[in-house]
């Protein structure tokens, strides 16, 4: 797992929840990482961030009749 420099990682262990903070990025490919008491740990959950794509602004289509409606 590609751990990276402030990330927070904790315990899945309910009676340990051990929290850790990487210092310094690795690149070690595998499974998550293992606390001090056995269990895998996660990275902790951050909500995604939303934000608005700015659009191009285009002029308005020309409607053109084709003069087929009846009036």
């Amino acid at each position: 797992m590609i751990m990276i420099s402030g990330e927070r990682w904790h315990c899945t262990n309910v009676a340990c929840r051990c929290s850790v903070l990487v210092k310094d990025s690795s690149q070690i490919e595998g499974s998550n990482p293992r606390c001090s008491c056995g269990s895998a740990m996660k990275k902790d959950y951050s909500p995604p961030v939303f934000r608005e794509i700015a659009m191009p602004d285009f002029p308005e289509p020309l409607l053109i009749s084709n003069g087929s409606e009846r009036d």
